[in-house]
């Protein structure tokens, strides 16, 4: 049963115009239209793509954001937590089994 599963598969996929490549991804062969591709360091002729742009104060900026949400996301939490225990919705038993 997988042969043939396998076997449909093939099948299916050598019926789309489809041929991957490593520089250039899928391409379709016969049509004009879009060509689905995703080029990390390379171009689709193959040249190798310029550095990407430096962020001067990368580290600074991320952690001017990071630290307030965390301290926001602190505070709601302490908030959530004193409300839980208020309702006595979510509170702990304090059972002594010192035996």
């Amino acid at each position: 049963m997988a042969s043939v599963a396998g076997r449909v598969s093939r099948l299916i996929l050598s019926r789309n115009a489809g041929a991957f490549t490593r520089n250039s991804g899928l391409k379709s062969q016969g049509t004009t239209g879009v060509t689905l591709s995703r080029n990390a360091v390379s171009s689709t002729t193959g040249g190798i793509l310029p550095k990407p742009e430096k962020v001067p104060f990368g580290l600074i900026r991320m952690t001017a954001v990071v630290i307030p949400f965390l301290y926001i996301g602190t505070l709601i939490s302490k908030n959530f937590a004193a409300l839980l225990e208020e309702h006595e919705i979510f509170v702990p038993d304090d059972d002594d089994d010192d035996d």
